[in-house]
């Protein structure tokens, strides 16, 4: 971590990092180094259209943080912002959120400087920061519940790409003819391996077939299996593009790894070139529903109050 990370003025040096999701809004203070100060989580509205989520958020701010500590706040969202941090482009499991301006929005009303980025690149930044990815420099993450999110560092920097649309593994194909997806997309890896994909293979609710996966039940276990086998063959197709040394699996459904790591392992070993997948490892993230909150914060850090005219340094 750059030494200059923990100096700030005095009075200025905390942060805010949210996490929404759509379910929960998800957010934490933290000081500079990324230690826990306080945290609050709030339904998100249904529907969960962007005024009243805005309105949302600059609430839960101000009760989390009614003394004005922290100056400078970051926005984990489902789907991509723009590469400005400004502008929350789509997010395709949500109504109504298309080219949001969500900092221009929250700032006037909480009067503080606001980024945002995609959640599941905030989880990466997090897990990089103090989780499991502390050690990695090139990774690949992957959110598995509602829907099926993602994001990839290399060298220790976000990929995002033209637009900063980059890295939504969630949404590559695997089956050409398989169910359409929100995307527009059909046989999308979320079709099969987000809460909505899982339940085409059993009707039974995740935390029944995790509990009837670890006391053995043979068709639990042949469900998680299935499950693995599409996991792995999407993984296997991100190996070839990024050749990652650390996939962390996130999200709700990741609670099975111990389940269905092995079957993703089998396709993986079967489809990927060794060459390809060479000191590879497939863990679960670490940080659990607080990478997110983490990461938003970190960008808040690197994005407003320490490199407002540069572009974001490396986690290191």
């Amino acid at each position: 971590m750059p030494a200059d990370l923990t100096a700030g003025a005095a009075g200025a040096d905390q942060l805010i990092g949210v996490d929404l999701g759509g379910t929960a809004i998800k957010l934490g203070r933290f000081d500079r180094q990324g230690t826990l100060l306080a945290e609050l989580e709030v339904p998100t509205p249904r529907p969960a259209m962007p005024g009243a989520v805005t309105v949302a958020i600059a609430e839960a701010i101000a009760e989390l943080d009614p003394q004005r500590l922290a100056p400078w706040v970051g926005i984990g969202h489902p789907g991509p912002s723009d590469r400005d941090g400004r502008v929350a482009r789509i997010a395709i499991n949500l109504p109504g959120w298309r080219d949001v301006p969500l900092a221009a929005w929250l700032e006037p009303l909480l009067e503080r400087r606001v980024t945002c980025a995609n959640d599941a690149n905030c989880a990466a930044i997090g897990e990089r920061w103090h989780g499991a990815a502390r050690d990695a420099a090139d990774v690949l993450l992957l959110t598995l519940g509602t829907g099926v999110g993602g994001a990839v560092l290399l060298d220790g920097a976000l990929f995002l790409g033209h637009g900063g649309a980059a890295a939504e593994p969630g949404l590559i194909g695997i089956q050409p003819d398989g169910p359409p997806c929100n995307s527009g997309n059909r046989g999308s890896l979320e079709s099969y391996c987000s809460i909505a994909g899982l339940a085409r293979l059993s009707p039974l609710p995740p935390p029944e077939l995790v509990r009837l996966g670890q006391a053995g039940d043979p068709e639990a276990l042949a469900v998680w299996q299935a499950y693995g086998r599409l996991l792995g063959t999407g993984i296997s197709s991100l190996l070839y593009l990024f050749t990652p040394e650390l996939v962390l699996l996130g999200g709700g459904l990741s609670a099975a790894s111990d389940l269905f790591l092995p079957a993703v392992w089998q396709e993986v070993e079967a489809r990927v070139l060794a060459v390809s997948r060479e000191g590879l490892r497939i863990e679960r993230c670490a940080l659990g529903n607080g990478a997110g909150r983490l990461g938003a914060a970190r960008l808040a850090l690197e994005r407003l109050a320490l490199l407002p005219d540069r572009a974001p340094a490396r986690l290191g």
